[in-house]
């Protein structure tokens, strides 16, 4: 008995954290990529460890017919979700983003 109170301890001990911190974007406008090429944006009500969303007033980002990863500016009303964790590849706040130069690509001079 003692030597399955010892492994039980141990395993409870080895808990890992989330290294993502959702909780600072509740009730916040957020934008989600998903598998497949989909994306969406709504405002954050929930989540767990498994990265499960629940996103409210969700709009979704209709995609080209002829190129499935190019957007097109048609999009859908939702209303409340719930993305499935697994399905999810990025989460970034609506608000704030800026497109960048990438840093990577020489610059020609003209």
């Amino acid at each position: 008995m003692s030597c399955v109170l010892v492994f039980l301890q141990d395993k409870e001990k080895k808990k890992k954290e989330s290294i993502f911190d959702l909780s600072k974007y509740i009730d916040k406008p957020i934008r989600v990529k998903f598998q497949g090429g989909r994306e969406a944006s709504g405002v954050l009500k929930g989540f767990d460890p498994l990265l499960n969303l629940v996103l409210d007033g969700t709009i979704e980002y209709m995609r080209d017919p002829d190129d499935q990863y190019k957007l097109t500016e048609d999009t859908r009303q939702l209303g409340l979700v719930v993305c499935r964790g697994t399905a999810v590849v990025l989460i970034c706040p609506q608000d704030g983003m800026e497109a960048i130069p990438n840093p990577f690509i020489q610059q020609q001079d003209g």
